[in-house]
């Protein structure tokens, strides 16, 4: 199997359950305040390493009790702590998550020490990150880092994944080095400048992005599952049903259980479904990663149905 690595955040997710979230001005009472770690980064770190991947983790913690606990969570979770760093005199990163009653969630990111993760930082943790064959990005540390470590990494003949979220605009080079593109909807929306209502438009809206260098977009579709849009065809593959509780790291979730099946060597479309059931059973727990799943608990899962 192939190995892994992870370049991006890690943060504290602060959550609070709701019945319904306010509007501007109003106060609302919450149900229950947990914290849980996060961070997309750390997300997809801690579903690879649950899943039994070989996974080094690179990013950046606060010099507080978050950034301790942190990573004690990488080590009991099966993954490679060493790319990771105590920024001295800053906060860890922090997510404030509202979750409603139907599992819906809106979300605030404070950067804090992810926001030290630049170039200057990979190329000294780069005798552990080259030795990884599948990379995972986000977009939760500096922009100008990720498409400096990418251009690094396609140089060596590596494979990256780039999950575009948060949702923004971005500069026409990143998808140079793209071999897989993750997008949801709204993201997929937001990279083309338009909006997506039917098959026709998600087939034609990602031509712009194989213009621009892309391999292959596996659009995240929700309850609908994913698509795989290649440049000659776009292949839809359902998704599962589940009751969910917290949809919180569901795309993270999605992200790592198809790196994982790409380390495996599967076909794509395999790799796909088994991302579709990572990213369920993931939403079936309180917190970005309480219910990140074994391989076991996968495959079982899928066999099922």
């Amino acid at each position: 199997m192939k190995s892994l690595c992870v370049i991006g955040s890690l943060n504290m997710d602060l959550v609070t359950t709701v019945e319904n979230f306010p509007v501007a001005g109003q106060t609302v009472m919450g149900k229950a305040f947990n914290t849980f770690p996060g961070g997309k980064g750390g997300n997809q770190a801690i579903a690879l390493g649950r899943l039994g991947s070989d996974v080094l983790m690179v990013g950046k913690i606060g010099e507080d009790m978050y950034g301790k606990r942190y990573l004690e969570v990488l080590r009991s979770n099966n993954v490679k702590s060493d790319g990771v760093s105590i920024e001295k005199g800053m906060s860890s990163g922090v997510a404030v998550i509202q979750v409603s009653n139907n599992g819906e969630n809106n979300i605030i990111v404070v950067p804090g020490a992810n926001a030290e993760v630049d170039i200057n930082y990979i190329e000294s943790k780069w005798s552990l990150i080259e030795r990884a064959d599948i990379f995972l990005f986000q977009l939760e540390i500096p922009l100008e880092t990720a498409i400096a470590t990418m251009k690094k990494l396609k140089k060596q003949g590596k494979t990256v994944i780039l999950d575009p979220a948060p949702a923004v605009g971005l500069p026409d080079e990143i998808f140079k080095y793209v071999d897989y593109l993750t997008p949801n909807e709204t993201e997929l929306e937001t990279l083309i400048g338009r909006k997506i209502n039917s098959e026709e438009n998600l087939v034609e809206a990602a031509k712009t992005l194989f213009d621009k260098g892309v391999r292959v977009i596996v659009a995240k579709l929700g309850s609908d599952g994913a698509a795989i849009i290649k440049k000659d065809k776009c292949t839809r593959v359902p998704g599962f049903i589940v009751d969910p509780i917290d949809t919180t790291a569901a795309g993270d979730s999605f992200n790592a259980g198809f790196a994982f099946a790409l380390a495996k060597e599967k076909e794509l479309k395999e790799c796909v479904i088994f991302g579709n059931a990572v990213g369920a059973i993931s939403t079936t727990a309180l917190g970005a990663q309480e219910a990140m799943p074994t391989f076991e608990r996968v495959d079982k899962f899928i066999r099922d149905r």
